[in-house]
């Protein structure tokens, strides 16, 4: 099956042409991204979203959001894994980015498979050896909560509750969560 792309801003990246169809490729199950000119196929993969439930004694250190998506809710340090690091790192370097925070990784918490905007989330418990931290661009506030003071309901995604539910729990956070409705609404909730 060939269907044409109906973007006609999708180029070829491995021979530039402008020539993408949705087609099913030999030896595949399902239709993809194909270049019509040099066969190559352009897989789209879910994107790897890594973070770190970070305490410092018996606090939760959660950062506002200062950008979209969810402007202004609280989220625990956490962002997209780049190219070249490792999970840890990943989330070593998003505490830092959003905190100016150095944490000590101690183990994972949960993976979260978000099949309806196609992200996998990896969350770790961690710790700091010192309350220092500060706002950033990322982030336009950051505080130590008490477990009994997180504000869970302005809590920027669901994802966030699920994991520091499963570490205030002592449960593995492993949850696959299939849905169309990319706003993340009330089904995306436990």
């Amino acid at each position: 099956m060939t269907k044409e792309h109906d973007s006609n801003t999708d180029f070829c990246s491995q021979c530039g042409h402008q020539s993408i169809v949705f087609s099913t490729p030999q030896n595949d199950s399902r239709v993809r991204k194909v270049c019509n000119h040099c066969q190559t196929v352009h897989y789209e993969n879910p994107k790897v979203v890594v973070g770190a439930v970070t305490t410092f004694k018996d606090k939760f250190l959660l950062c506002k959001r200062a950008i979209e998506p969810q402007l202004g809710l609280w989220t625990y340090p956490a962002g997209f894994l780049e190219n070249g690091e490792s999970l840890e790192e990943g989330a070593q370097r998003e505490a830092y980015e959003e905190a100016f925070v150095e944490i000590d990784i101690s183990h994972l918490i949960g993976t979260y498979s978000l099949t309806g905007i196609n992200q996998v989330h990896i969350i770790y418990a961690a710790t700091m050896s010192k309350p220092e931290f500060k706002s950033s661009v990322e982030s336009s506030e950051v505080l130590l909560f008490e477990k009994n003071n997180i504000p869970w309901e302005k809590l920027a995604f669901p994802v966030i509750r699920w994991a520091l539910k499963a570490f205030l729990t002592h449960q593995p956070g492993i949850i696959d969560r299939k849905s169309t409705n990319k706003t993340l609404d009330e089904s995306w909730h436990l």
